[in-house]
């Protein structure tokens, strides 16, 4: 690899063996260095491949002090993969970002106001949990630490990684759309409390749809006679879950397989059994 471009001593920009725009951190990777020159590899620690702008992705890099995002991808890669998901890359430069500039916001004084916290508690529960741990571990090594509103945005960052939305924008779609799945679910089932363990379960099965929708990944679907069960057996899950087919299908711009609505349809005709004993 060669270098492209220099941001500071510990990060660059470079054509990897396949040609693509890399970011390269490393303690010294950029130290006296210019664009053509060969990349020291055994000073290498982290490698993004940015699908995007590559010199955002490492002048964003380039601000954050090593420790820190050492840090970040330590704590914050444990509390994706207690979710049960993988750590993408760029979802470590999103998260070091965000806690760095949270970090330089309370050193200079200033005051945030975070207005999502009950929204997140009601649509990310499993996130938010795991968010209050992170914060209080990052808290133990961040000299000045964090305010305790920003659990909110760490759990909505974890939210982020573990669908691998293209952005925080991106995610707080999914959440909104989650939320809107939850209003119908409201008016259709009686006792469905959005803020129960059950809708808990049930978030967490939209999230993994958001991955396999995101990655093209669809279900190794049902036999036809299964499908046709399903219909006859439940069917006020089925009906159910064509709504909801169309609602994602409005609001993701395309089609729903009829392998996710039967899916669906189980984890909805559980739910309904769930709801029913809690509410009995």
């Amino acid at each position: 690899m060669r270098i492209s471009a220099v941001f500071n001593n510990d990060v660059v920009l470079a054509r990897d063996e396949l040609g693509r725009e890399t970011v390269l951190t490393g303690r010294g990777l950029g130290f006296r260095a210019h664009p053509g020159d060969p990349v020291e590899a055994d000073r290498v620690v982290r490698r993004f491949v940015p699908v995007g702008n590559a010199a955002t992705v490492a002048q964003v890099l380039s601000e954050i002090p090593p420790e820190r995002l050492t840090l970040v991808t330590e704590l914050f890669g444990a509390a994706v993969r207690s979710l049960g998901a993988s750590l993408p890359a760029l979802s470590v430069v999103s998260a070091a970002d965000h806690i760095h500039r949270a970090v330089e916001r309370v050193r200079r004084g200033e005051r945030i106001e975070y207005p999502l916290r009950a929204e997140v508690a009601y649509l990310h529960p499993q996130e938010l949990a795991v968010a209050e741990r992170l914060f209080e571990r990052l808290n133990e090594r961040l000299d000045p630490p964090l305010p305790a509103g920003e659990t909110s945005a760490l759990a909505m960052h974890l939210f982020h990684a573990c669908t691998g939305a293209a952005g925080m924008e991106k995610t707080f779609a999914h959440s909104a759309l989650i939320r809107r799945v939850f209003d119908l679910l409201s008016h259709a089932m009686p006792g469905f409390e959005p803020d129960s363990v059950d809708a808990a379960r049930f978030a967490a099965h939209l999230r993994y749809f958001f991955v396999r929708d995101r990655d093209g990944l669809g279900l190794a679907g049902p036999a036809p006679s299964v499908v046709a069960m399903l219909e006859e057996q439940e069917p006020a899950a089925h009906r159910l879950a064509e709504r909801i087919r169309a609602l994602l299908e409005l609001r993701l711009g395309h089609s729903i397989s009829n392998d996710e609505v039967a899916y669906l349809t189980v984890h909805l005709a559980r739910l309904a059994c769930d709801v029913k004993a809690a509410s009995s």
